[in-house]
C-alpha cells in the first residue's frame, strides 16, 4: 500500500490583504508606507494652513475672534461669499447640462475618432489657469473676435471659462459609469413601450446619479476655489474667496481677514469634498455590480442627433476656439504678421522681466520634473494604502479617512498654502525660504490628490481574491504587491505622471508666493505681462500662454496614449 505523502502547508499571508495574519515586517513596512506620506503632508499642507488660520485670531499674543467677527460682519465680505457660490453654482450647472451629452457620446458609442476626441476633450483640465484666462480675456476683449458680445471682464465671461476648464471632469467621471451600464434594464423598458425620454430619465438617470453628484461635487469646488482664471479676468470687480485671501494677505497684510475667509472655505471644501467622497462610492459599487456588463454601441445618427450636435458644439465652440485664438493672435504684431513675439520671448521684454522668458520656461521644466517624482513617490503610497479593504471595523475606517485626507489639498487655497510656507518654513530646522525645493514642494502638494485619485481607481478594481490565490500558491507579501498591485499600478502611472507634470506646469496660486524675481516660473512670468502696459508685453504673454499651452497638451496627450481604463480622470 503506498505511503500517502503529507500535503505541505502554504502561507496564506499577503500584504493588506483581508482576513489573514501579516508577519512583523508586513506590518512595519505598512506602517511606514502610511507614516511617511502622512508626515509629509502633516509638515508641508496641515501645518503652514493651521499656522496662516492661527494667526487671524491672535491678537495681542492671546486667542481673539474680534478680527474675525469683523470681517464676517461686514457687507463686502457677504458680497464676496455670494459671489463665490454663484459662480460655483453656475459653473457647475452649465458643466453638467452640456458634460452629460458629451459622457454619452464619448464613452457609450463608437465611431472613428472616438479616442482623439477624449484626449482632447481632457486637455483644458490641465491646462494652465493663466493660460485660459489669457485665452479668454483675448478672445472676449473689445478687440477681439467676440468683443461684440459685451463680456469682457463680466461675470458671464467667468462662467464660461471656468465651465471651459471643468468640462472634461463630468464627461470622464460620468462616461466611465455609463460605459458599464447594463444595458438591459433600458431594453426591457422600451419594449414595454416607454420612450427614450422615459427611459433615460426613469431607467438611465438614475443608474448615472452617483456619479453625476461626484463629478459635480469636484466641479462645484474647483469653480469656487478659482484663482488664476478670476485674477486674469476678473481682477478686484470679481472677487472670490480665493482671490480675496490673496488680497488680504499679500496687499493689506490683514491676516484676521484671510484667517476668517480661509475658515470659510475650508467650510465649503469640507462640504464638497464629503458629498464627492460619498457619491464615488456609490459609483465604485456601482461598477462592482455591473462589472463589464455594459455595452457599447455603435454611432447612429437617428438616435444619437442631440448629443452629437451639443457636443460638436462645445468641442468646436467652446474648447477649440480660446486655443486657437491664443495661437493665432500670438503671430500678430504692429507690423502684421510675423514671429516678433516670439522671437521677443528670449528677451526681458525691454525690462519688464527680470529673466528672458525661454529661462522661465526651463525652470517650469525643471520645478516640474521634481514635483511630479516627488508627487508620485507619495501617490503611489497612498494608493496603495487606501486601495486595501480591511475587515477590521477600525482599519477600515481609518482607510476610508486616508482617503479623504489627501484630497484635502485639492480644495484648500493654493494661496493659503504658500502664505503658510512663507511664515512656517522660516526657521530651523525648516528654513526652506532660498531653498530651491521650496515650490517644487509646493506643486507636488496641489497634483498629489490627482495622483492618488488616477491610481486609486485602478488598484482599487483588484479583487482581494487575487491576494489571496497568489499568497496560497507560495507568494510571499512582497511577491504579492510586486505582481499584483506592481503590475497593476504601472498602468496607471503614466497618466498619473502627465497630470502631475501638467498641474506642476500651470500651478500659479503657491508659486506666485514662493517664486523669486530671478528665477520665476512661466505662469508667474504671464501674469507679470499681462500687468505690464504695452503691446509687446501683451504679445509676449500671448506667445508664452501659447507655448505652455503646447507643453501641457504635449504632456497629457502622451498620457493619454497610456491610460487605464479604471482611471477617473
Amino acid at each position: 500500500m503506498p505511503t500517502r505523502t503529507p500535503r505541505r502547508r502554504v502561507s496564506t499571508r499577503s500584504a493588506g490583504g483581508g482576513g489573514v495574519r501579516p508577519t512583523p515586517l508586513a506590518v512595519t513596512v505598512w506602517t511606514l508606507a502610511v507614516l511617511v506620506p502622512v508626515g509629509f503632508l502633516a509638515v508641508f499642507f496641515a501645518w503652514p494652513v493651521a499656522a496662516l488660520v492661527a494667526k487671524g485670531f491672535v491678537t495681542d499674543g492671546g486667542l481673539s475672534l474680534e478680527g474675525v467677527r469683523g470681517v464676517l460682519s461686514t457687507p463686502r465680505t457677504w458680497r464676496i461669499i455670494g459671489q463665490t457660490l454663484g459662480q460655483a453654482i453656475a459653473g457647475t450647472a452649465a458643466a453638467v447640462l452640456l458634460g452629460v451629452p458629451g459622457a454619452y457620446l464619448l464613452y457609450r458609442c463608437r465611431f472613428p475618432g472616438r479616442e482623439f476626441v477624449r484626449a482632447l476633450v481632457s486637455v483644458p483640465f490641465v491646462l494652465p489657469t493663466v493660460v485660459v484666462g489669457v485665452a479668454f480675456r483675448s478672445l472676449f476683449a473689445s478687440t477681439g473676435p467676440l468683443g461684440w458680445l459685451g463680456l469682457d471682464e463680466t461675470f458671464a465671461a467667468i462662467v464660461v471659462a471656468l465651465v471651459f476648464f471643468n468640462y472634461s471632469v463630468i464627461v470622464r467621471t460620468v462616461g466611465a459609469l455609463w460605459a458599464r451600464l447594463d444595458p438591459r434594464a433600458a431594453e426591457v423598458a422600451l419594449v414595454l413601450g416607454a420612450s427614450p425620454v422615459r427611459v433615460f430619465c426613469t431607467v438611465t438617470l438614475p443608474a448615472l446619479a452617483p456619479a453625476i453628484v461626484s463629478g459635480a461635487s469636484l466641479v462645484f469646488l474647483f469653480c469656487a476655489t478659482a484663482f488664476g482664471i478670476v485674477m486674469v479676468m476678473g481682477g478686484v470687480s470679481f472677487s472670490t474667496i480665493e482671490t480675496e485671501i490673496w488680497y488680504q494677505t499679500t496687499q493689506l497684510l490683514d491676516l484676521p481677514a484671510a484667517a476668517a475667509l480661509s475658515v470659510v472655505q475650508l467650510v465649503v471644501v469640507a462640504g464638497s469634498l464629503l458629498a464627492a467622497g460619498r457619491a464615488r462610492r456609490r459609483s465604485e459599487h456601482a461598477l462592482t455590480l455591473r462589472g463589464d456588463a455594459g455595452a457599447e454601441q455603435q454611432w447612429r445618427l437617428a438616435r444619437d442627433l442631440v448629443p452629437t450636435i451639443v457636443t460638436a458644439v462645445v468641442v468646436a465652440g467652446l474648447l477649440l476656439t480660446p486655443l486657437l485664438h491664443v495661437v493665432v493672435r500670438s503671430f500678430v504684431t504692429a507690423e502684421g504678421w510675423g514671429w516678433r513675439n516670439y522671437a521677443l520671448l528670449a528677451t526681458t521684454g525691454g525690462g519688464s522681466l527680470s529673466v528672458p522668458v525661454w529661462t522661465a520656461v526651463a525652470n517650469s521644466l525643471a520645478i516640474a520634473v521634481q514635483a511630479s517624482a516627488l508627487a508620485l513617490s507619495l501617490g503611489v503610497l497612498v494608493s496603495l494604502i487606501a486601495s486595501r479593504r480591511p475587515r477590521h471595523r477600525g482599519l477600515a475606517a481609518g482607510v476610508t479617512m486616508l482617503d479623504a485626507l489627501f484630497m484635502l489639498p485639492l480644495g484648500v487655497s493654493a494661496v493659503t498654502v504658500g502664505f503658510g510656507f512663507l511664515i512656517t518654513l522660516n526657521r530651523p530646522p525648516f528654513d526652506l525660504r532660498s531653498s530651491p525645493v521650496l515650490i517644487p514642494i509646493a506643486q507636488a502638494i496641489v497634483a498629489l490628490p490627482l495622483v492618488v485619485r488616477t491610481l486609486l481607481p485602478v488598484l482599487r478594481a483588484i479583487e482581494p481574491r487575487q491576494r489571496e490565490a497568489a499568497a496560497m500558491l507560495g507568494a510571499g507579501p512582497g511577491r504579492v504587491l510586486a505582481s499584483i498591485d506592481g503590475v497593476l499600478a504601472l498602468r496607471g502611472l503614466g497618466l498619473a505622471a502627465g497630470f502631475a507634470f501638467a498641474t506642476s506646469l500651470g500651478e500659479f496660486g503657491a508659486t506666485s508666493f514662493l517664486s523669486r524675481p530671478d528665477h520665476p516660473t512661466l505662469p508667474v512670468v504671464i501674469f507679470r505681462l499681462i500687468g505690464r502696459p504695452g503691446a509687446d508685453n501683451f504679445g509676449m504673454a500671448l506667445a508664452a500662454a501659447a507655448v505652455l499651452a503646447v507643453l501641457t497638451t504635449a504632456v497629457m496627450a502622451a498620457a493619454e496614449l497610456v491610460r487605464p481604463r479604471e482611471a477617473e480622470l
